[in-house]
């Protein structure tokens, strides 16, 4: 799907990489994860999106049929009824192209990855 097979070098130059309608998806989830996780850092991991704040939040990225959604399976597990109308996996959710995207619940799974993320951060240095 992506025009150009070259490992990107940022988000901006993944997102060019695709048609217009699927570019504009992805700087929506990409403002959505943006607006969820002010403080995140953006970057390229496995050659897909990725929001890092104390360690991975979520990755994400286009293919032929969908977008895929990676917040760890524990962002899975926790939202698991409200995923269940999609295909996914233990952490990894298939958003149809030819639907609408759940935005709202982008949203949430990636406010909870951050609470996740920065508690285990201060268990983390509490134990230090």
């Amino acid at each position: 799907m992506r025009t150009n097979p070259t490992a990107p070098k940022d988000i901006d130059e993944y997102i060019a990489g695709f048609p217009n309608d699927v570019q504009e998806i992805l700087d929506k989830i990409r403002m959505t994860i943006r607006k969820a996780a002010p403080d995140a850092e953006e970057t390229i991991k496995y050659q897909m999106p990725t929001f890092t704040l104390n360690g991975n939040l979520v990755h994400f990225g286009a293919f032929k049929k969908h977008i895929g959604f990676y917040p760890a399976p524990r962002g899975i597990e926790t939202f698991k009824d409200e995923l269940s109308v999609y295909e996914g996996a233990k952490g990894s959710v298939r958003f149809p192209l030819d639907k609408p995207i759940p935005f709202d619940l982008i949203s949430k799974i990636v406010k909870f990855r951050v609470k996740r993320n920065l508690e285990r951060a201060e268990a983390k240095a509490r134990k230090r």
